[in-house]
């Protein structure tokens, strides 16, 4: 860098995983930056690794499930009226028990590769099953104290968050950062005398999902999150307005319990917004 002129700043992108360590060197050397990269050097950096290949196998698996059905549709008759009306699972079952005969009928053939395709899926399932009892014993370990019980937080949401704070979270100084980061800061999207904000389509997409999942969960069975929502909307507000406010709203409760509350234990946690 410094053979292209004088070096006065620099900036780095994907301080989370392309250019973590890039940007743990920088800061290193410089003694003084502006944001701090993800250590990387605990338990949520085996989160993680094991999110990743999660999500591979949980991908693999669609396109098994998919691949499976698209050859029902396309198989002999007989073979399809005996697949065409089970529930997925069912079929999985079924397919993976097949012993195709002479490959040159179309049926047999279809069966060898139905069972073929439904023992990859059998595969994948088992793979995944062993992956989330090791994310749930990591999460154990690294979650902060409840974060776990909260209403609509499960194992892939909790996974997710963590892994968007880091193995230090302290380095998020303030819960707007931590909004700014999950992409539920609001954006201004004001135009003349009209006055709103949009969703923030930016930031980390699987920690807003994660936020998305928990506001989900909790329009459907939370009754605060319910009379808030029916108070917004007499408001006039838009569905897709009300959700941005209620992932602010998360946004902060999760910063408290994952930044707050690590650096004060003792701390209560208040549950999702009344205002």
């Amino acid at each position: 860098m410094r053979g292209h002129g004088e070096l006065v700043k620099v900036g780095v992108e994907g301080t989370g995983s392309y250019g973590a360590g890039l940007a743990r060197y920088l800061a290193a050397l410089n003694g003084d930056a502006s944001g701090t990269p993800k250590s990387g050097d605990g338990a949520v950096e085996s989160i993680r690794a094991l999110q990743v290949a999660r999500r591979g196998s949980v991908k693999a698996r669609t396109q098994a499930a998919n691949q499976l059905r698209d050859l029902i549709v396309t198989a002999p008759e007989v073979l399809r009226a005996r697949l065409a009306g089970l529930a997925a699972p069912q079929r999985v079952e079924l397919a993976a028990r097949f012993r195709p005969g002479d490959l040159t009928s179309p049926a047999e053939g279809a069966k060898a590769a139905m069972a073929a395709v439904a023992r990859r899926h059998q595969a994948l399932t088992a793979e995944i099953t062993q992956l989330d009892a090791s994310l749930e014993a990591l999460l154990e370990h690294a979650a902060p104290a409840g974060f776990l019980t909260k209403k609509g937080v499960g194992p892939v949401v909790a996974a997710a968050l963590l892994v968007t704070a880091g193995d230090n979270p302290g380095r998020l100084r303030t819960e707007a950062s931590l909004a700014a980061l999950c992409g539920a800061s609001p954006v201004d999207a004001s135009s003349g005398k009209q006055r709103r904000h949009r969703l923030n389509r930016g930031g980390d997409r699987q920690a807003n999902s994660a936020l998305w999942r928990i506001v989900f969960t909790r329009m459907a069975c939370d009754p605060r999150t319910q009379a808030y929502v029916a108070r917004r909307t007499a408001e006039g507000k838009t569905s897709k307005e009300i959700m941005r406010c209620l992932k602010r709203y998360v946004a902060r409760e999760i910063y408290k319990a994952l930044v707050t509350q690590a650096r004060t234990p003792a701390a209560s946690v208040p549950l999702t917004p009344a205002a």
